[in-house]
């Protein structure tokens, strides 16, 4: 087994090295803390219920030529449970992406089917929501003044349905999940021709392990690759906890960034989670500002005595 995982992370490492980044979705740095928003079928496969909230500060301190726009910023508010009368788990999420002018604003429901396999777990989810664009013309400085494109427009806003599809494998020592993002490929045009623009199909390929070093300290490397089918990039990362109160470590984006991941879990259930994680640029910092701020904040519901399935308590995985 350790060889087979092995061979995994170098096929899909040497598949990736040297392709470009693909980023119409938004980037976390804590990628492997919201997997719900790659992916459906992580909807409830942890066996708790979690609610979770995440904020991104992008090139933090960055400013355009113009008096309006700034750094971007990304907020996430996601919920995930378990259904065990239904073998299945129900998720929601929602996403606010602000990019200057443009913002975009998706609000999305997940369900998940999980079929058991010995003591591994198969889940097959399904994603559909909302997908909202809006462009604030205002905030443009075009060069011709008079502009049909950006003349006589002020804020205008479009919504979009939008669908996900994913699986997931997990067993108590790893994951292995696949997402296809972006299904019914959604166009917003505002009424201009010109400005016709699709959410292109994205695909993700998640993978993490845990390895328990001793009693007191387990392991956690992970890796995300993703693709809009024309451009392909990877994330790497790692956590180590230690007796699952404190955890850190490091994540480095495919020709982007490098990031220091911090974390502690309160309350005497380690049920209240926050993390920080400090990035820095390391390509392009001509055009952005080199660092990166996250914060994450989630809590764990108590485990309702009535479902009779007992909660083992690991980072990532509930058995």
């Amino acid at each position: 087994m350790r060889k087979t995982i092995f061979y995994i992370w170098l096929g899909v490492l040497f598949f990736s090295i040297n392709i470009a980044k693909a980023q119409q979705d938004a980037q976390f740095s804590f990628y492997m803390k919201n997997m719900l928003y790659y992916n459906p079928a992580f909807a409830g496969s942890e066996g708790i219920t979690q609610i979770s909230l995440l904020h991104r500060t992008q090139w933090a301190g960055y400013s355009s030529n113009f008096d309006d726009g700034g750094a971007p910023q990304t907020q996430v508010f996601s919920v995930t449970t378990p259904i065990y009368k239904f073998n299945s788990g129900f998720g929601a999420h929602i996403v606010n992406d602000n990019l200057g002018p443009q913002n975009n604003l998706e609000v999305q429901l997940s369900y998940a089917y999980h079929l058991g396999i010995k003591k591994s777990k198969l889940s097959f989810g399904f994603r559909a929501g909302v997908y909202s664009q809006s462009i604030d013309f205002n905030e443009y400085r075009p060069i011709d003044t008079d502009d049909p494109i950006l003349s006589g427009k002020g804020k205008e806003s479009q919504v979009r349905p939008d669908m996900a599809l994913g699986v997931l494998f997990r067993s108590e020592k790893y994951y292995v999940g696949a997402s296809f993002n972006h299904v019914l490929k959604a166009e917003f045009d505002f009424g201009v021709n010109e400005l016709r623009n699709a959410l292109e199909n994205h695909a993700y390929l998640n993978f993490g392990y845990i390895h328990k070093v001793n009693f007191d300290l387990k392991l956690e490397p992970s890796m995300m690759v993703q693709t809009d089918f024309n451009e392909y990039s990877f994330i790497l990362g790692g956590l180590a906890y230690y007796k699952d109160t404190m955890w850190g470590g490091a994540s480095f984006r495919q020709g982007d960034d490098v990031n220091i991941l911090l974390g502690y879990n309160f309350l005497k259930d380690k049920s209240l989670s926050f993390g920080y994680s400090f990035g820095y640029v390391i390509k392009d910092q001509d055009a952005k500002e080199a660092t990166t701020h996250e914060v994450l904040l989630s809590y764990q519901l108590p485990v309702n005595p009535g479902t009779g399935k007992k909660v083992v308590r690991t980072p990532r995985f509930r058995h």
